[in-house]
């Protein structure tokens, strides 16, 4: 199985050359997208910014920032950017790779965005959620009805 297997940056970086190789194979599906690297730019800094508050707000916090070892966490974290998002680290790189596809501005490096999440959501957000339910208990579980998982 894949869980927790395969770094979520490494998952963000093969996710971005796919999306550059199907614009290449796909052309036809080039969209006009004005101002696509103005967006390009806007939606990777954000990302880049997100996520950067999720290790941040680790760090604050003393625990791991290690997504293929959820047990070795420290703590519940719902303090800073976690207040809004259990995962800013993956929406982050979520909302990289959705300037990267509107810089690309093709169908198909955008369609591969959803294949994204759900890779994420299916072998690394849900194993880590189990691991850190089975860590904290009645902690981890309260946050996680208060909190959404992406936004």
């Amino acid at each position: 199985m894949l869980d927790l297997k395969i770094p979520p940056l490494l998952v963000a970086a093969l996710c971005a050359g796919l999306m550059a190789a199907v614009t290449v194979a796909l052309p036809m599906l080039a969209i006009a997208l004005p101002a696509n690297v103005s967006i390009a730019i806007a939606l990777a800094s954000l990302g880049a910014a997100i996520a950067a508050a999720g290790v941040i707000e680790f760090r604050r916090r003393r625990t791991t920032v290690n997504p293929l070892t959820p047990e070795a966490a420290a703590g519940v974290v719902s303090t800073g950017i976690y207040r809004y998002s259990r995962n800013p680290m993956y929406l982050g790189f979520a909302l990289v790779l959705a300037g990267f596809a509107a810089y690309l501005a093709n169908l198909a490096a955008f369609a591969l965005l959803p294949l994204f999440v759900a890779y994420l959501n299916a072998f690394q957000i849900g194993p880590e959620e189990r691991a850190l339910l089975a860590k904290f208990g009645p902690d981890f579980a309260a946050y996680m009805a208060r909190v959404r998982r992406w936004l």
